[in-house]
């Protein structure tokens, strides 16, 4: 009896191990596949020219035409600048997002009708950017180390087998989101969808949807996305007309003191 005791109790422990192994395994390759997305070559620098469409039920769509500009640095750093251009209401109004090598963000906004610049406060990670379905979190930059990741399996999405990756915050203090569920394209690393989760750990509340994307200077170049409020059914659709990579913009395009001259930008712009 001691004897099938003594090998019951070896048995869990083996499948025990064998299971943590697999779990290990399983966490590496999450977490390689999170790094692939982040690293997808992206140019140097980049600078875009497009629309920004919002759109909910018993209104006629309402069309912001914008620039972006991003600036990888050498010290790790991420550099991004939106700028809109038009209506008049909002032309000029400028977001600067600088994401620091540590994974920490500082971010500006400048407002033509006050002709100021005041920094975003990091407790508004939830705030919509102006009045879009986008947080001020969503425009920046996050970091693979700053969640914990795992694999939920392999689902057909835009036509594609991706890989389904979860994502949750290693602090949930650090997010708006308690996890968000992204379907990669394993080949390009190119994510086609993302559910956002805020509440409500089962159930969504926006959703994230790519639409087209072209090759570009041998970039791959996402040309039409939208975000859905799953509550409201409220949709911001991005539109890219042109995009411009290794212009080698200068690092003086994305100080807070230069987003409150947007004529610094004008010959960089497509």
């Amino acid at each position: 009896m001691s004897r099938l005791i003594f090998l019951l109790r070896l048995f869990r422990m083996l499948a025990l191990s064998l299971l943590l192994a697999t779990s290990a395994a399983h966490a590496d390759e999450a977490s390689a596949l999170a790094q692939k997305v982040y690293d997808r070559p992206n140019g140097r620098d980049l600078v875009t020219q497009g629309r920004m469409v919002l759109t909910e039920k018993g209104r006629a769509p309402r069309i912001r035409e914008l620039v972006t500009y991003r600036l990888d640095k050498a010290n790790g750093e991420t550099a991004n600048l939106i700028r809109f251009l038009d209506p008049e209401d909002i032309a000029g109004t400028g977001l600067l997002s600088i994401d620091q090598a540590d994974g920490s963000t500082d971010q500006w906004l400048y407002l033509p009708a006050l002709d100021r610049v005041r920094r975003i406060s990091s407790d508004r990670k939830g705030g919509r950017f102006v009045g879009s379905d986008l947080y001020f979190e969503d425009l920046q930059e996050r970091k693979p180390s700053e969640d914990r990741h795992r694999l939920l399996g392999k689902q057909t999405e835009n036509g594609i087998l991706c890989d389904v990756l979860e994502s949750v915050p290693v602090d949930p203090d650090n997010s708006v989101y308690r996890k968000r569920i992204l379907w990669v394209d394993p080949a390009t690393a190119i994510v086609q969808r993302t559910d956002y989760f805020e509440k409500d750990p089962d159930t969504p509340s926006k959703r994230w949807l790519l639409r087209g994307k072209k090759r570009n200077q041998g970039y791959w170049t996402l040309t039409d996305s939208r975000v859905i409020d799953l509550t409201s059914g409220h949709e911001t659709r991005m539109v890219i007309d042109s995009a411009l990579y290794d212009q080698k913009l200068p690092a003086k395009l994305f100080t807070s003191q230069a987003l409150a001259d947007e004529n610094l930008e004008s010959e960089y712009r497509p």
